[in-house]
């Protein structure tokens, strides 16, 4: 029963955004799937899970070492500040590292985003308006946080 409720919740994860563990426990329901949160909670650890952010700005579960999880934890380490004034998002780096987060920023194809500038220590992203600068910075502050 294990192996099939993991081989689920990697089905479900993989086609859902799932945020947290209780949307988890309620798409398992809807599978079939009953399973306590501590349950869950072991699952999680054994299929090493984490969280990162996803495409609409939400926090999602992956599996550890899927390029979705290299990238939250590359921008984790980079990453030193976020802020944001009008429709333009400035993000701090680790000197040198500008580069490579603004390349992983790049690719999260985030619709909204207009282009992006990197230089040693620092990423300028342009975004349609303010509020979805307002948005992505505080994704990215969520994320490394």
């Amino acid at each position: 029963m294990k192996n099939k409720r993991q081989r689920k919740i990697l089905e479900i994860i993989t086609g859902s955004e799932i945020e947290n563990q209780e949307e988890l426990l309620a798409a398992l329901a809807g599978e079939g799937f009953t399973a306590a949160q501590p349950t869950i909670s072991r699952d999680i650890q054994e299929l090493r899970l984490v969280k990162t952010m996803s495409d609409s700005g939400k926090y999602r579960y992956v599996q550890s070492g899927t390029t979705d999880a290299k990238f939250s934890n590359l921008l984790l380490q980079t990453i030193i500040s976020v802020d944001y004034a009008m429709n333009m998002v400035v993000i701090k780096c680790h000197t040198g590292m500008a580069q490579a987060a603004c390349a992983m920023i790049d690719s999260m194809g985030y619709s909204q985003v207009l282009g992006t500038i990197a230089g040693d220590d620092t990423i300028f992203i342009l975004l349609r308006n303010e509020e979805n600068a307002r948005v992505l910075m505080q994704s990215i502050k969520k994320m490394i946080s």
